[in-house]
């Protein structure tokens, strides 16, 4: 177990030369592939999920929209991946053991993720706690977040309150006991 944990960090080691290298979303398709997510590009209805068919073609030309991550080992060291990317407008983050409140924090100030995402699911994340979700009310153009299986979340009338204070517009559902 620990080998494993030991490598999904390597997995996660944020390489900023290849950012710069190949771009944002190459770079940041190449992490989340290998940490076994999975991604949709723009303009393209199939979801990306084989590491080596990653599509080629100049910098650029590929655009993230959507992420995937079930059972994926995505964690915080590697959500610096995320700051370049500029269509983000999915993310499902479900049943991903290393997702924590920090990556909800880190996800909720990435500048160009407060403008993109427009859905967000979180479900059967056991590190997330009220604070994390909390932490989502930076995400200001955020229309609906979908809230499944979470026990670290002690205060919901109250959290939810308070994000339905700070987004008025966010379609929220839950299934939280």
């Amino acid at each position: 177990r620990h080998f494993w944990g030991w490598l999904n960090a390597v997995f996660n080691k944020v390489d900023y030369e290849r950012i710069q290298a190949v771009g944002p979303d190459r770079a940041a398709s190449e992490w989340l592939l290998r940490c076994g997510a999975l991604v949709r590009y723009q303009g393209h209805q199939k979801w990306q999920q084989d590491y080596n068919g990653l599509p080629t073609g100049p910098s650029g030309k590929y655009k993230i929209e959507a992420i995937n991550a079930i059972d994926s080992c995505i964690m915080y060291r590697g959500f610096d991946y995320l700051d370049g990317l500029e269509h983000v407008t999915e993310i499902k983050l479900q049943k991903c053991i290393y997702i924590q409140d920090e990556c909800l924090q880190k996800l909720s100030e990435t500048k160009n993720l407060q403008k993109s995402l427009l859905q967000l699911w979180i479900i059967s994340c056991g590190n997330i706690t009220d604070k994390g979700i909390i932490a989502l009310h930076k995400l200001t153009n955020l229309e609906y977040l979908y809230l499944s299986d979470l026990p670290g979340i002690r205060e919901k009338e109250t959290t939810i309150g308070i994000l339905q204070q700070a987004l008025p517009n966010l379609e929220l559902e839950l299934d939280l006991e």
